[in-house]
């Protein structure tokens, strides 16, 4: 599915290019900078991402109907009042759906996690700072990452790995990377609002060992790889 995102952001800047060459021609006169142009900076990136397996389509889909309503209500088409009124139900309906019709995939990263005692992870925090930690030969079970306009990187490359490990990891107007062995494979549970994860790592079956991700991501990242 990342490659279909890739597909689709490159017929996005094809069609600008095109656009703006033929108007510099003076072949077309097509305004880019219509009423409203500015909720395509929330409507387009929240619609690829909706083809992203790795990020929480719910926050996509929340992104994208706001940005959808924002351009209406710029363009006249409904009062801006409407918005604000609706905008809070709406989400909140949404995420209820997201709850009910959920993966297994994710229902299993719940349940392992749930099995697990948080008071065994190391917590790992980053507000207006950079933390980077390294773990070399060390047994490693877990950790929480909380990354609140700042940025983690965990390496895990010579870390002593269980056959299971979890991670909590919340960026929050941050970034959080996560660097893992490649004898290892990562299963990631997302929820993003105007976030995302990219997840680099190439599962192999031969693998015994696996990673879950819990994340959280509003205005920020997690990088995997």
């Amino acid at each position: 599915m990342r490659n279909i995102s890739k597909v689709i952001w490159g017929f996005v800047l094809i069609g600008i290019g095109v656009i703006v060459g033929l108007n510099s021609l003076e072949i077309s006169n097509i305004n880019l900078f219509f009423e409203g142009w500015w909720t395509l900076f929330i409507i387009v990136p929240c619609f690829i991402g909706l083809f992203n397996t790795e990020n929480s389509r719910t926050g996509n889909l929340i992104g994208l109907l706001i940005g959808i309503a924002l351009l209406c209500a710029t363009r006249n088409i409904f009062p801006m009042e409407w918005i604000a009124k609706l905008i809070f139900p709406t989400i909140l309906i949404l995420i209820g759906l997201s709850f009910i019709f959920k993966s297994k995939i994710e229902k299993n990263i719940s349940e392992k996690f749930k099995k697990e005692s948080k008071n065994e992870f190391e917590n790992i925090t980053a507000t207006f700072s950079d933390q980077k930690v390294e773990k070399e030969k060390e047994n490693f079970k877990g950790a929480n990452l909380d990354a609140v306009f700042g940025g983690i990187t965990l390496d895990l490359r010579e870390a002593n790995l269980e056959e299971e490990t979890f991670i909590e990891a919340s960026a929050i107007f941050g970034g959080i990377n996560i660097i893992v062995p490649k004898d290892v494979n990562v299963k990631v549970k997302s929820t993003s609002i105007f976030g995302g994860v990219s997840n680099k790592n190439k599962k192999k079956e031969e693998n015994k060992k696996i990673i879950y991700i819990n994340s959280i991501c509003l205005f920020g990242g997690l990088e995997i790889k």
